[in-house]
């Protein structure tokens, strides 16, 4: 339970913020997720040498973990987004292999 002094610390400074989304929910695990293999899919991509296939693939499994918390929130640009970004990153493995 918050005590008086941290409310008012609390109601004083415009720099602290609540979460808007709830946590530790299914679509909070899935896009925490899908966004570090996505993160880790451009750290392939900035990388020297031959790792096309590693970039390609993390991305892969990274925007279908978007693509699902997309469905789940039901945001229609979220979905257009990745299901095309899905498509792309699909076609690229296809033309790798």
């Amino acid at each position: 339970m918050i005590d008086e002094l941290e409310q008012k610390v609390i109601e004083g400074n415009d720099q602290i913020f609540e979460a808007v989304t709830p946590k530790y929910t299914l679509d909070w695990y899935i896009k925490w997720i899908a966004s570090l293999f996505i993160l880790a899919s451009l750290a392939f991509r900035a990388a020297d040498g031959d790792w096309k296939m590693y970039d390609l693939v993390f991305g892969t499994v990274g925007v279908i973990g978007w693509t699902i918390v997309s469905i789940m929130w039901r945001d229609r640009a979220l979905i257009i987004l990745n299901a095309v970004s899905l498509m792309m990153l699909i076609t690229g493995i296809l033309n790798h292999v």
